[in-house]
């Protein structure tokens, strides 16, 4: 199996009305990538996030992004004890102060799309939460541990 990226790509040609065209090489321009390939590229995948966060059982990995007032602990609490429920999905968190007495919240996520959609609508009905998005992907972590495998390698150690 070559490790060549260049050697694993396949040609696409696109009609598109002129305007569209237009605006998607000012696009690249602002953004300064190398290529319209590269931003049709990374367009493609949100759009397969998107349609595979509809899809049953598909299992995404992602970061919820939270904005949200503090009111002296109550609403992190809240937050955490909403979280408790999804223990297995939400992989780590990071927190930071914003001005105005604002917080900003990223939970890293992996799952089922439901359970992650599930893990929103809860954070969402806790008061004092002013935005909330789910921004996903179809590429997961890998295992961190196989099933078994920390029993087994305690076996083998006793022996």
């Amino acid at each position: 199996m070559t490790s060549d990226p260049l050697a694993q790509l396949a040609r696409l040609s696109v009609s598109l009305p002129a305007e569209l065209l237009s605006q998607l090489d000012a696009m690249v321009a602002e953004r300064e990538l190398p290529s319209r390939s590269q931003m049709i590229a990374e367009l493609i995948r949100h759009e397969l996030a998107l349609h595979s966060e509809g899809q049953e059982g598909a299992v995404l990995a992602g970061a919820v992004t939270l904005i949200y007032r503090a009111d002296r602990g109550r609403v992190r609490q809240a937050l955490a004890q909403a979280q408790g429920s999804f223990v297995k999905e939400v992989i780590s968190s990071q927190h930071v102060f914003l001005e105005e007495d604002q917080s900003l919240e990223v939970l890293l996520v992996q799952g089922p799309s439901e359970r992650l959609q599930a893990l929103c609508d809860e954070l969402r009905k806790v008061r004092g939460v002013q935005q909330i998005k789910l921004v996903t992907t179809t590429a997961l972590l890998p295992p961190l541990h196989a099933h078994g495998e920390a029993e087994e390698a305690g076996k083998r150690g006793a022996r």
